[in-house]
């Protein structure tokens, strides 16, 4: 049961404040109460173009990512450590090199790749923050560090050699280190997994560990329970790796609490689960059950504390996923974070 609360820290720097029934509290704890037992967090490798938006604070630079990781961990719920190897999103539609790396060739990236992931590694160390869990890029549907890291026309081969370069060096941190963290590749909808998945494969991309999905209704083609139990169930079978869906989210409302346009609208939804609090906590108590009775491990809601505030992500002020949170407008939490808590069964 995990939470992505990446923008926790700036949300509370610019006035968000989080509550359960009207009195005020830490998120980490409050969604702990709820039942998640992991925090996501997103790593930037230089991202100045937030420290530009923010009096030079960059928030999701290691130094910013530390401060989550300790957040996490005062409340104890493990961490899944999701490294971007870019100065800004990265995403299916966008993979951008860091800027440290752009002029670089595809050896001397592949080297990079490696030794700024053991570095992050041992620096969270010797802070006793090392992650259970690594993600190895973000939504890599095309690859990472574009555009040498591009899988263009099905070449997957650049991509192959720093997804690679990446697992060695967590695998080789591990050989050294108490806690040993779980690798996980991602890609973005259950319907590009396995050209993907099979992809890297042929390049040989097989030492990880989890093979995690974002799933959106809004963007996906799997648009029943049934469809995503079956489909975690093919992953699973295929691929000899535990499945997890490392994004989700529903909207609780249609409603927008400030001026930034939400990226949700009222035209999104999954069949059987209208746009209401009782909405979300049913979609998502169902995704849950889907994902295990194929055998997945379990899911991690994206930003589920995005709530409004002063917050500048560079594209509007406030948030564009307010309506997709586990807290109302006011901050409150919503019934539906519940969900995590709810009685599941767990197939033989």
């Amino acid at each position: 049961m995990g939470v992505d609360l990446s923008y926790v820290n700036q949300v509370e720097d610019h006035g968000g404040v989080y509550r359960v029934n009207g009195e005020k509290g830490d998120p980490f704890r409050i969604l702990k109460e709820a039942g998640a037992n992991t925090v996501r967090v997103r790593l930037w490798h230089q991202p100045r173009w937030v420290g530009a938006l923010n009096g030079g604070t960059m928030y999701y630079d290691l130094e910013g990512t530390i401060r989550t990781l300790r957040r996490a961990r005062e409340q104890g719920m493990a961490v899944n450590l999701d490294i971007h190897y870019s100065d800004r999103w990265a995403d299916p539609h966008r993979q951008e090199t860091p800027a440290a790396w752009k002029d670089l060739e595809l050896s001397q990236l592949s080297d990079s790749v490696y030794a700024y992931t053991i570095g992050v590694l041992r620096r969270l160390q010797l802070l006793d923050l090392v992650p259970e869990i690594v993600q190895i890029g973000n939504e890599t549907n095309q690859g990472m560090c574009w555009d040498l890291g591009k899988a263009a026309r099905g070449d997957y081969a650049a991509f192959a050699l720093l997804l690679n370069s990446g697992i060695r060096a967590v695998r080789d941190f591990s050989s050294t280190s108490s806690r040993k963290p779980r690798i996980i590749l991602h890609v973005a909808q259950f319907q590009d997994v396995h050209a993907w998945a099979n992809g890297i494969g042929s390049q040989g991309v097989q030492d990880y560990d989890i093979l995690g999905v974002s799933h959106y209704t809004k963007w996906s083609e799997v648009k029943t329970m049934q469809g995503v139990r079956d489909s975690v169930l093919a992953l699973k079978e295929r691929y000899g790796k535990d499945v997890m869906i490392v994004e989700t989210a529903y909207p609780w409302t249609s409603d927008n609490a400030d001026g930034y346009t939400n990226i949700f609208s009222a035209a999104d939804t999954a069949v059987g689960y209208p746009i209401s609090v009782d909405g979300q906590f049913r979609y998502l108590r169902d995704l849950t059950q889907a994902v295990l009775d194929g055998g997945g491990k379990g899911i991690m809601y994206w930003e589920p504390a995005w709530i409004s505030s002063g917050l500048n992500d560079g594209w509007g002020r406030g948030s564009s996923w307010e309506n997709n949170t586990l807290f109302n407008f006011n901050g409150d939490l919503l019934p539906s974070a519940y969900f995590m808590r709810s009685k599941y069964s767990f197939p033989r």
